[in-house]
């Protein structure tokens, strides 16, 4: 089963495609999603990756409080989506 984590204080530079290499070298990532400001476009410097539950919490153990880009990265187990 996949989990989502959430991964924030990304360097505003990063891109999906960096998101994804950061954690493919704990596994296979399902997915990769920056989320981006809806009237600026700009992204907010967070965003979320899909891999498998093993893999995840090593890369959540790995990752959390590592640097990345000058910039020291919260990652953790993402919260489920409210809905309204």
């Amino acid at each position: 089963m996949a989990t989502s984590i959430y991964i924030g204080n990304l360097p505003w530079s990063t891109t999906e495609e960096q998101l994804t290499q950061l954690f493919q070298t704990f596994g296979a990532v399902h997915s990769a999603k920056l989320i981006y400001d809806r009237e600026t476009k700009k992204p907010k410097g967070f965003g979320f990756v899909e891999m498998d539950e093993n893999e995840a919490k090593s890369a959540i153990e790995k990752l959390n409080s590592s640097e990345y880009g000058g910039r020291t990265l919260k990652v953790n187990e993402a919260n489920p989506k409210k809905t309204k």
